[in-house]
């Protein structure tokens, strides 16, 4: 199967049609970190509606260069933010899609290809109705801006994070934000995100001493050390949750003594375990307490280590409110249904977002996400294009009113 690698021209494409949008989007292999003519294209379209438009690339030492899009259309507040990304994991084994993963190929009611619910499809529409929108409301107050990186995929590190530094370093000052992630399990009225849990990884080494098994009493058997550390993690729950969160969880993730021999009794045993919290906790308090429960199991029996990654997954709540009802009542008036508050599922760039302003999360249905065969319905796409219009004309009537 060969893929479709040439990036679409921007003369041939409506962006206020969220199907041909997305399958253009589609069609450039915007694997992280490659631009893949992705962001040149949204550029080149949003320069045609009248936005300005700024691609900038940010840099870190040991990780890929990524350029990024901020793009915005009026000078008054408030300030509307769209954000998304425009980068996809990899195809994978490609002999097993049904259709070239950069084809945008329709089918069934179906679009496919590598990002078309994750998340390009989402961001397609959001153009739509944003060009829609002004297109219709040309003198319409406040101002709408697009964050777009291709770093959400990979490190997350010279992406939306330093946008937003970025952005604000230049007097940018944001009101709200949509994010577009694939937030509906199965149909486009189930879910909003509100918040995310954070994110938070381990890993205990229990040293021993190596020695022959005939032997025991000239060797120390780590693996008895860290089975009583690892039950002592898992014996009691981090916490019952809280109003908006689920509890907080604690997965052992891997497990290795590096021991192939079983005549053997090995030097160290080592476990990493990734702890899902909620907002009762900050990787500080959490990693407190994990290291509190270990030295309690320990003694002075187990000699041990724990070790944390560095992590910017923290957990977050948009209070529900004003805004939070906008969303809802958009989604419920295109759909028929109310979606339920979620704050499940893994992290997206909304944890950056946050500390600039409130920001909530819908999207398409994300049941296809990073699979073979990734799809999303064309009907979906263009749900999704009415109710962020609807969104948009009422977050604007509102603030106008005000």
């Amino acid at each position: 199967m060969t893929s479709l690698t040439t990036a679409p021209s921007a003369l041939d494409i409506d962006p206020a049609d969220p199907v041909a949008l997305t399958q253009a989007l589609v069609r450039c292999p915007s694997v992280t970190p490659t631009e893949g003519g992705a962001l040149a294209l949204i550029a080149a379209l949003l320069e045609r509606e009248g936005y300005a438009v700024h691609r900038p690339v940010f840099s870190e030492p040991g990780t890929p260069d990524v350029e990024n899009l901020y793009a915005r259309i009026g000078s008054e507040a408030p300030v509307f933010v769209i954000a998304g990304h425009s980068d996809v994991v990899p195809v994978g084994d490609e002999a097993a899609w049904t259709r070239a993963p950069f084809g945008g190929a329709i089918g069934d009611g179906q679009l496919y290809g590598r990002g078309a619910c994750d998340m390009k499809g989402g961001l397609a529409s959001m153009i739509a109705a944003a060009v829609r929108y002004r297109r219709e409301n040309p003198q319409a107050p406040g101002s709408i801006a697009f964050l777009i990186t291709g770093d959400e995929e990979g490190p997350a590190v010279n992406g939306t994070v330093k946008l937003l530094q970025w952005a604000h370093e230049r007097g940018e000052r944001f009101d709200h934000c949509l994010l577009g992630e694939p937030t509906n399990p199965a149909a486009m009225s189930d879910m909003i995100k509100i918040g995310r849990r954070g994110s938070l990884t381990g890993q205990v080494t229990v040293h021993g001493k190596q020695g022959h098994v005939g032997y025991p009493h000239l060797a120390e058997n780590p693996i008895r050390g860290i089975v009583r550390l690892l039950a002592a993690l898992d014996a009691t729950p981090l916490d019952a949750g809280t109003a908006h969160f689920d509890a907080s969880n604690l997965e052992m993730t891997t497990l290795d003594v590096g021991n192939p021999a079983s005549n053997i009794i090995p030097a160290q045993a080592k476990a990493v375990f990734n702890i899902r919290f909620n907002d009762l906790w900050t990787p500080d308090t959490l990693a407190a307490e994990i290291d509190r429960r270990l030295r309690e199991a320990a003694g002075n029996t187990v000699r041990y280590e724990v070790t944390f990654q560095p992590t910017n997954a923290v957990a977050f709540l948009t209070q529900p409110g004003p805004f939070v009802e906008m969303v809802v009542n958009a989604v419920a008036a295109e759909t028929g249904k109310r979606p339920a508050l979620s704050t499940t599922g893994g992290t997206s760039d909304a944890r950056f977002i946050k500390s600039y302003c409130p920001v909530v999360e819908y999207g398409v249905v994300g049941k296809t996400m990073h699979q073979v065969d990734e799809c999303v319905a064309v009907a979906d796409l263009d749900a999704l294009t009415r109710i962020t219009q609807r969104l948009l004309g009422t977050y604007f009537a509102a603030q106008h009113q005000a």
